[in-house]
């Protein structure tokens, strides 16, 4: 048996003891003193083999950094490992969804997303050092605090890293129950258009207002036109509020839009279309706010580069290493738009990623560990 996989399979059960510690340290974005206890949690469990240092999160919990101390003389260049230590689930979901092993699966909030891709990459490194197989590469993880709620925070901490590193290693979930790594992702906006209109009396002088609702419809079916699904564009008007009263005309309205593009080369038609958003009614008046938040990770030539070297040291672990590209943003779309070599997409196979049937399967806990550990290696 590869001596990588040998290794994780006989830490599994100290992995999921460390795995249990990281889910039921509950970590909502929004909740900084939560996160800053999973951070020194985590700090304190990598202690012996990583240097750690935490920077501030602003309104959201610090954010950590972890150097780890590996074999090998000389460390030419740097890999960065990228993960994060805020859930989408609120304090107290433990009660509703435990911590659990059934099924062949480990249950909990975070578990999929993204816990087990942080207690994986530590392992991963264990793995290196008790086995004393000598690294090149400088390696750094880091864990953003905000990941969840966009990153505003940690990114230009991201991005300092990534310019310092030859690869980065992001720690999201694989894709589907197959676990396919992610080698593109689209880029990620956000826009809201409000419509300022004129207040009335909806039964005593109705003429006299115009109505922002009545606005805005016609403005949402014309947002909702600038999807191009040949080429992967979408815009999904998601929120909409407005009105005060069913007895007034509604003097104010808007709508929060989500936008997802593929390419760069995308963002420009997007932001053009909603800049050029007219009122229909000239007594009403449109603003338009928010632009892209996260840009495109685009498959590139670093890019495949890269998953080849996943796929050949899947190939000695017996495993098929497949690709694939998401919808969905991570911080890896901010590396990889800096045009570092980036794969993502390397931490759980599960699902239920922000759903109630959040969970990993057991049997694909090893050969993530032993691959994380043959990457790195291998760099």
């Amino acid at each position: 048996m590869d001596r990588f996989l040998a290794y994780a399979q006989s830490k599994q059960k100290q992995l999921k003891t460390f795995l249990r510690r990281l889910v039921e340290c509950e970590s909502p974005s929004d909740d900084s003193g939560a996160v800053d206890r999973f951070v020194d949690l985590f700090a304190s469990e990598v202690a012996d083999i990583a240097k750690v240092r935490t920077f501030r999160g602003g309104k959201y919990g610090r954010h950590l950094r972890c150097t780890f101390s590996l074999p090998g003389r000389k460390k030419d260049g740097q890999i960065l490992a990228l993960g994060h230590s805020d859930t989408v689930w609120p304090l107290g979901t433990l009660r509703s969804m435990p911590w659990r092993e059934a099924d062949g699966r480990l249950w909990g909030p975070g578990v999929l997303d993204m816990k087990s891709g942080l207690a994986f990459f530590v392992f991963a490194m264990r793995a290196l050092k008790d086995l004393e197989i000598p690294v090149r590469r400088r390696v750094v993880l880091q864990i953003n605090s905000d990941e969840e709620v966009g990153s505003n925070s940690s990114r230009p901490l991201t991005e300092e890293a990534a310019r310092e590193s030859l690869a980065v290693l992001v720690l999201e979930p694989g894709t589907g129950l197959e676990g396919k790594l992610k080698t593109a992702r689209k880029g990620v906006g956000g826009y809201t258009v409000r419509v300022e209109g004129r207040a009335s009396h909806a039964g005593v002088d109705f003429a006299a207002g115009a109505s922002a609702i009545v606005e805005l419809a016609r403005q949402i079916e014309r947002i909702s036109g600038f999807t191009r699904l040949e080429r992967g564009i979408t815009v999904n008007p998601g929120v909409i509020r407005g009105g005060t009263r069913s007895n007034v005309v509604a003097a104010e309205a808007s709508v929060e839009v989500d936008v997802r593009v593929p390419k760069m080369k995308d963002v420009s038609y997007v932001e053009k279309a909603f800049r050029s958003l007219k009122p229909f009614d000239k007594r009403c008046r449109i603003v338009v706010s928010g632009g892209l938040n996260r840009p495109p990770m685009e498959r590139t030539r670093g890019v495949a580069e890269l998953f080849r070297v996943a796929q050949a040291q899947g190939k000695e672990l017996g495993i098929a290493v497949e690709e694939s590209f998401t919808g969905g943003g991570s911080d890896g779309n901010f590396t990889g738009a800096l045009g570092i070599p980036t794969l993502d997409g390397l931490g759980g196979v599960g699902e239920g990623a922000h759903a109630p049937n959040e969970s990993i399967l057991i049997d694909r806990i090893p050969d993530r560990v032993a691959l994380l550990a043959r990457i790195v290696a291998a760099l």
